[in-house]
């Protein structure tokens, strides 16, 4: 009788999360290790643990008014070691993410989720693997290729369907973004899917002009469903941090975001990058992605992110 073959299940996404950060962990974990492991919370203590956060690429401004409300515990005898400060310092930081809202909006006949971003952050490739995840969870998304400057970003766009097995709407390039997003709302209707996602040109954050044509877009979805869009979703490239934030501050004073997907949290992209980015812009992060794959994104879990960024052991 021949041998069955083997079958490798796949790693939950969490687990997979926590191994790809294991590169830029590199940079912190062990100055946290040896902050956590010393005998006194002494003055000594603490500064370094506020270096340890920083190099995390947690924030300043974060990093300091956390590191100040462990302190201020500590003076009052609520904390005796640095192995009690730990466990306080996941529970600041998990109060501090749980007080944002996660979830996404999908309610609308259809829900119409509006992705913004700049060239190279991943945005397509994010929409592509949302659908997916989307269709998972049992919903049966559009997607509208409004990005119709680039006929590759259209052709991308396209592919990410095929492998998302989900319906594309797209016009020529040159077309009005805003008759595409007119077109996949009224197809989402009449072919009974529940979801449409829209991808909009990698617009530069300094073009005027482009940001101009993202509000008339928005207009336009306003005058279909005056709840649409339901979600304005900035996507962001946890290798350039701060830097991202910075890009999509313009796209949240045009249009508004309601939400932000981090991508490419592998490689050397150090864990911290999310408290920092939802610190600058107060908008929360609710999809995380770390690779290619169709499942290499996820809804964002605060919990699991915070064990995977302070956890003091390698990944198994």
């Amino acid at each position: 009788m021949p041998a069955e073959p083997e079958t490798t299940e796949k790693p939950g996404f969490w687990k997979r999360f926590s191994k790809s950060l294991e590169s830029g962990r590199q940079a912190y974990v062990a100055d946290l290790k040896e902050v956590f492991g010393r005998p006194a919370l002494d003055a000594a203590f603490w500064d370094d643990l506020e270096a340890a956060l920083i190099a995390a690429d947690v924030g300043v401004p974060l990093t300091e008014r956390v590191v100040q409300g462990l302190r201020r515990e500590a003076a009052g005898a609520h904390l005796r070691s640095p192995e009690q400060a730990l466990t306080h310092l996941k529970a600041a930081l998990q109060k501090q993410m749980g007080s944002r809202p996660r979830a996404l909006n999908l309610e609308g006949s259809p829900a119409v989720l509006l992705v913004v971003g700049v060239n190279g952050s991943g945005k397509t490739t994010t929409i592509g693997k949302l659908a997916s995840l989307l269709r998972r969870e049992g919903r049966r998304p559009l997607l509208a290729a409004a990005d119709t400057y680039r006929a590759a970003a259209i052709e991308q766009l396209q592919l990410w369907g095929q492998r998302a097995q989900v319906e594309v709407v797209a016009h020529r390039p040159g077309s009005d973004p805003g008759a595409v997003a007119f077109d996949a709302v009224q197809a989402a209707r009449a072919r009974g899917a529940d979801t449409v996602i829209i991808d909009t040109a990698g617009r530069l954050h300094t073009r005027t002009d482009l940001m101009e044509e993202l509000k008339k877009v928005r207009r336009v979805l306003e005058r279909l469903d005056q709840r649409s869009p339901q979600e304005v979703l900035a996507v962001l490239d946890a290798h350039i941090g701060q830097n991202s934030a910075q890009q999509v501050k313009v796209f949240q004073q045009a249009i508004g975001l309601t939400g932000l997907a981090v991508t490419k949290m592998d490689g050397s992209a150090k864990a911290g990058v999310v408290l920092s980015i939802e610190e600058d812009l107060a908008v929360p992060v609710k999809l995380v992605g770390i690779g290619e794959g169709l499942d290499d994104l996820d809804r964002f879990d605060p919990g699991q992110y915070l064990d995977a960024l302070l956890r003091m052991e390698e990944s198994p």
